[in-house]
């Protein structure tokens, strides 16, 4: 039989993933919006919010999305393009080559996140 400190950490486990899943994809938001628009299709803030809630089961803030845009378009990485309704976005050439980037090095950025939840052997810590 589990002990009461076995259970809660069982119940508590959902809600620390979804925090930590939340909190992952708002760090790497950036990436996530640039990698989608390397697609080769514009799309609004109102599109990244949808495509944030259908492929990571998150809903996000138009806020959050907007500062997110508003940075890349500020740091020429995508290019916002109003019409008559709404405002869209495309990578630019820079953004196309931050993606290609963030993609050669991708094994590296999971290393990183490996190494960092890996457990410390002792002779490391010490050494």
């Amino acid at each position: 039989m589990p002990s009461k400190q076995d259970v809660m950490h069982i119940r508590s486990e959902p809600a620390i993933l979804r925090k930590l899943r939340r909190r992952i994809i708002k760090t790497f938001m950036d990436i996530i919006i640039m990698k989608e628009l390397n697609n080769g299709n514009p799309m609004s803030g109102y599109d990244v919010i949808r495509f944030i809630h259908r492929k990571h089961n998150l809903l996000m803030s138009s806020g959050t999305v907007y500062s997110f845009l508003y940075s890349l378009e500020r740091n020429g990485l995508i290019k916002g393009q109003s019409t008559r309704r709404k405002k869209v976005y495309k990578l630019t050439a820079r953004g196309e080559e931050t993606v290609k980037t963030v993609l050669n090095v991708q094994e590296k950025i999971q290393r990183i996140v490996t190494n960092m939840l890996a457990p410390q052997q002792l002779s490391e810590i010490s050494g």
